[in-house]
Formats: structure tokens, sequence, C-alpha cells
């Protein structure tokens, strides 16, 4: 089976070598996750970076790299300056560099790799998961492309640019102005304060090779009806698509369907169909293939959910949020998802399922992933667990968050916001997307949120997260600190608490730095923190009663002076009494 069988499908390592040893060591200073220390330099983030889009052959090329920081209108440089371990950004301690970039210079990543011999005649992928903001790649010289974007993935058919001679070379120049520029940066900030983090430049996500046949899957979108028990399963494919059936099968316990059509639309029907919800987060595996002349010649595996979410009045008339054609109270915190070793990465796999594992542990059923994009492996454990995902666009213009757009930000935004919502589109988990929060940047709102409806019509769309609702959209959503408190309910629209609470507690030990650290609300220890936390939830379950369909608990986590976290920034430890948070979370739903 697919996901199961995730796990095994890495890139092969053989240890961790004298020489590399000496190469690597993280930036000390700060406080480290416990995952740090297992970090292998050899072996970074070794599972498959895409789990909805599996094939079983692969290279990971990550690890240590070449870098240099050099003055942004100078070329290549002749000498670099260091090793840097991707995909950890340049400013991070896991880098093994923790140095800052700033707008005007430019970093430089480069690198050798060895095509295998049994990739030969095949065509050749490079993927990047995240580079953030404005890169260029190049092959043994050959310019590749350039890509403008800090959040979506994207990649390059790098067949005809390598050699016939090993080994190949690959180059990646970045150029990140952060806040001085307008591109969606989400809450970096070259000069760290308050609500606003240390700059990521650089890759930040897994770069991997792909050997595929000259006609392959480029793509799937997979929409699931739960309404009528039926799955579509869209297959886009890049090279010569005349001649092609397709071919898609689900599986499960007990289950089997399959559809074959000449046309790249299946449907397949989910008989005696089991939901996706987070009380059963049950997922089928999918195979899909194309075949040309009845031989194979692409397969990929996947998997999805059966899951609805949508607008419905309740039996008292009040407009919801409904799962699966039920009312289901959402709730869980603001994720920021910054790490204080890695900073937007977090140090393994294990690390990143930890989040939602301690979430789901403490009773919660949410998350509004915050500023920032994940990578898809943070979606796979949400759908795996049972974590539903509130999944906001990364705010720009930041420097001024209420000055006006110029067209070439405004076309930026929309360019990438359309990609990620393409990208993560088959995460049963993401319920809900999120254009706007506070007015940070905010424009055109009615138009976006059309434009996020149009890219997908099966998730609900939140036209601004606090402040500056425009009346579109399929929530009315506020901030109160501490709260909580609830938008009127409204006749065509859902009402919801997209922040509240930021109950601060500094744990010796666990912060970022000693003094000067700050939280929406004090607390003196954990008993004060639980008791407080407490009061609030007592002052929100009436709320839901009068139609309150969610509330976003500021916050996941500390993340670096900002001490609001359910856990300290160091995932050390979390701050209140865990019974008491899973009895109050479970009459949440009651």
């Amino acid at each position: 089976m697919v996901r199961m069988g995730l796990t095994l499908m890495l890139s092969v390592s053989c240890g961790l070598s004298a020489e590399v040893k000496s190469e690597y060591k993280p930036v000390e200073g700060n406080i480290m996750t416990r995952w740090a220390g297992h970090i292998n330099p050899e072996k970074v983030l070794p599972e498959y970076p895409r789990p909805q889009m599996v094939r079983s052959d692969w290279l990971n090329l990550n690890g240590l790299w070449d870098y240099a920081i050099v003055d942004k209108t100078q070329p290549m440089p002749g000498q670099f300056q260091g090793k840097i371990l991707v995909p950890f950004a340049v400013e991070s301690a896991l880098s093994g560099v923790g140095k800052k970039v700033g707008e005007k210079n430019k970093l430089w990543y480069r690198r050798t790799f060895t095509v295998p011999d049994a990739w030969k005649d095949k065509t050749i992928l490079l993927h990047c998961g995240a580079v953030d903001w404005d890169c260029d790649v190049w092959v043994n010289g050959t310019l590749l492309g350039n890509h403008q974007g800090g959040y979506d993935p994207f990649w390059y058919d790098i067949t005809g640019a390598l050699k016939a001679t090993r080994p190949q070379e690959l180059v990646v120049s970045v150029w990140d102005p952060t806040n001085k520029g307008r591109q969606p940066v989400g809450k970096q900030c070259d000069h760290p304060h308050g609500i606003w983090y240390t700059a990521v430049t650089g890759i930040w996500q897994t770069i991997w090779l792909e050997p595929v046949a000259r006609t392959y899957i480029d793509a799937i979108k997979i929409i699931p009806d739960v309404d009528n028990q039926a799955l579509t399963v869209v297959v886009e494919v890049k090279g010569e698509p005349e001649g092609l059936s397709y071919h898609a099968d689900a599986r499960a316990p007990g289950f089997f369907a399959s559809a074959a059509s000449p046309k790249n639309k299946l449907v397949l029907d989910i008989i005696d169909q089991k939901l996706w919800s987070p009380d059963s987060p049950f997922l089928y595996d999918l195979n899909v293939q194309i075949k040309q002349d009845d031989t194979v010649i692409d397969e990929v595996g996947s998997y999805f959910g059966m899951r609805k979410i949508s607008l419905a009045k309740d039996d008292k008339g009040i407009m919801r949020i409904m799962l699966n054609n039920q009312f289901l109270f959402q709730y869980g915190p603001l994720d920021q998802g910054w790490w204080p070793d890695g900073l937007y990465t977090a140090p393994s796999d294990e690390a990143l399922k930890s989040d939602v594992a301690v979430l789901k542990t403490i009773g919660m059923n949410m998350l509004r992933k915050h500023g920032k994009v994940e990578s898809a492996r943070l979606y796979y454990w949400c759908d795996t667990l049972g974590i539903l995902v509130w999944q906001d666009m990364p705010g720009g213009d930041n420097t001024n968050v209420f000055r006006g757009r110029t067209p070439e930000s405004a076309a930026q935004f929309e360019k990438e916001w359309k990609s990620i919502i393409s990208a993560f589109y088959n995460h049963p988990s993401i319920v809900m997307w999120v254009p706007f929060n506070e007015g940070w940047g905010q424009f055109d709102t009615a138009c976006i949120v059309r434009m996020t409806e149009d890219a997908d019509p099966t998730r609900l769309v939140n036209n601004a997260s606090g402040w500056t609702d425009k009346g579109v959209g399929d929530v009315h959503d506020i901030h109160a600190y501490p709260g909580p408190a609830m938008p009127d309910v409204e006749e065509k629209r859902a009402v919801v608490l997209g922040e509240f609470g930021g109950l601060g507690l500094p744990v010796a030990g666990h912060t970022w730095q000693e003094e000067k650290n700050w939280g929406y609300r004090s607390c003196k220890n954990s008993q004060e923190l639980t008791a407080a936390y407490g009061e609030l939830l007592n002052k929100l379950r009436p709320l839901i009663a009068k139609g309150l369909s969610a509330a976003v608990y500021t916050q996941t986590t500390d993340v670096e002076t900002e001490v609001n976290g359910l856990m300290t920034y160091d995932r050390g430890m979390i701050k209140m009494d865990v019974d008491h948070l899973k009895t109050w979370h479970k009459m949440l739903y009651q």
C-alpha cells in the first residue's frame, strides 16, 4: 500500500564519513530541538517529499553543498566560501552557516551529482520543493529557468543539459529582499521583533531527481464526491499524449475499485464509503497509470480521503461549517511552523509529525497554517493523523501593510497563490483557503476570493482573517485578544474566531533569548497559565451554541521572542496540564 511504503523509498546512504563529520557543524548560540542532534549530513530529510504522487525511483540531493554570499550584481563566484547543509536556510543554525544575506547580495549554491546508469534513456526531472525567493538554476552551465516564489514547488526537465560523462554540476542562485521587497514573505523580517521573525533565504525544502518516460504523468487532481459516493481523478500528462489510455484503482482493506478510459478524466465508484474526519482519518490508496498499447509507460502512487466541507444551516437555522454534512466545531491553534534550529525547515520528518501528534493528544481537531506554506509532508501527517487545516497565503508588502499594491506585486501574489492551491489541492486535511490576514497587503478582495473559488470549488474560502472583512467568501472571521468573541450570525456565511488567546509564559532554558520575551497576556507559571486558559474556554463554549463554527487559539509553539505557545519553541514541553486540556477540548465538541 502506498502510504505504508513511503518510509521504505528512501535515497540510499552509506553512513556518515569522517570527512563529512569534519565539514558540518550546526551554528551554536540559540536553543535547539531534540531532533537537531540526530542530523546526518549524508541523509537529510530522506523521506519521499511528495507523498501524493509517489514514484519508486528517485535521488535525494539534500546534503552538503558549496555556498557563497556575494554582491547581487556579480556573476557566480570562482571560489565558494564553505559548505551549507541543504535544505536548511542559510540564516538557520542547522545550515551550518547562520549568516544574513540581505537584499544587496545573492546566495549561490553548487554541487555535483551522478545520474544512475539505470536511468539511461529516461527523462530526468529536477524538483525543487521551495526556494525563497528569486531563483535561477543551471545544470552544466545551461540555465534551466528562473522561478519567483518562496512557497510553491517547481521543477525542470534537465535531460538536455546532462553530459555523457559524469559528474554533473548543479548551480542555484537566490536573491531575496525579504520585507524590503513586495513579494509574499509571511512573518519574515530583516530585523526581527515582536510578531516578525528571522529572514529565511534560499533552499528550504528538499531538492531531488526523478526519472520518467518521455511521456509521463505531470499531475493528478483528486476530487471526492461524498454525496454520490464517487471519486474523480484527472490526469495531466507531459510529452506525447496521443494514443494513451488512463487507468486508476483505489484500494483499502476489503475494498477495490477501478476505472479506465481513453480520456484523462476517470470516475471511480466508492461504494460503502468510509468518510475521512479527525476522529476517523480513513485514507484509501490510489494508483494511477498511463498505458500505450497495453504497456504501462508511467504510474504514480497516491491516496485520498472521502471528505466534504460545506456550509449549511443547522436545526436552529444557523449557518454552520459542515464536515461530511454534519456540524463539527473546529478548534485548534494558529500554527506558525517555525523551528529554532531550522527556521522554516523542521529538523526531521519525525519533528513535523510530532507537532501534529501533540495537537491530537491534547484533543484539538484543526490548525490554521499561518503566514507560511509547508512541505507536503506536513499535510501528509495532518491527512494521516486527522487534523483539519486552514491554509493562509503568506502576506506581502509588509513594510506598510496598508500601502497599495503595484501591478507587479499583485500579479506575483495571484500567480503564487494559484500555484499553492494547485500543489496542495489533493490533501483531504485542507478544508479552507485564507488569502489575506489582518489587512496585510490586502487588495481586490472580492476578485481574489472569486479566483480562489475558481481554482478550487471544493473548499471554503475565508476572504480575510481579522480586521478587514469585505462581506464575501464563506465565513466572517474576527480576531479578539485575549477574547473570546464572535461576529453577529449571518444568513449566508458562517462566523468564526480566527485568532484569540495569546496567553504568554516564558520558560527558563527553553526561550530564544533570556529576557524581553512577550505575550499578549502574561502568566507567571504553568498553573496560572492553565487556569487562565480554562477561563477562556469557559467563555468560548456558550458562543458555539450562539452560532460560532470555529475558533483558533494563538498558538502552537513559542516563536523567537513571542511566548504565546502551547509548547515551548524547542518543543521541550507542553506548558499546560495535559489532562485538563484533553477534558476541556472534548467539551467543545459536545
